[in-house]
């Protein structure tokens, strides 16, 4: 599966940027769904992920209750709300479809359990 991730920016801390990844090749309604980030000079991290068919969702500690993963499967795309941004949340966004259809639990934060990856798209929050 191809995946595009769009929508980073530059934004103020407190405010808030829409995420979108669109998928193509693969079925996309089949795999869970993830985002992960990478700030400079540190290892990528899980964010959120998301079941097939949305009804189950994981949020990493540090962005529960800001962040909302979602998806839309008639348009094959997954979508990552972030909210009251803070600057350390400053990073590049991946997202990133699961290697199978099941859902893994906490496992879903496992980067290595995911089989294709967009390009990321740069999240910059200023203080």
């Amino acid at each position: 599966v191809q995946l595009q991730a769009s929508g980073g920016g530059l934004v103020q801390a407190g405010g808030s940027l829409r995420l979108s990844c669109a998928a193509s090749g693969r079925t996309f309604s089949n795999y869970p769904m993830a985002w992960f980030r990478q700030a400079p000079g540190k290892e990528r991290e899980f964010v959120a992920a998301i079941s097939w068919g949305g009804g189950v969702t994981y949020y990493a500690d540090s962005v529960k209750g800001r962040f909302t993963i979602s998806r839309d499967n008639a348009k094959n795309t997954v979508y990552l709300q972030t909210d009251s941004l803070k600057p350390e949340d400053t990073a590049v966004y991946y997202c990133a479809s699961f290697d199978s259809r099941g859902w893994a639990g906490t496992l879903m934060a496992s980067p290595a359990r995911y089989d294709s990856w967009g390009q990321g798209t740069l999240v910059t929050v200023s203080s």
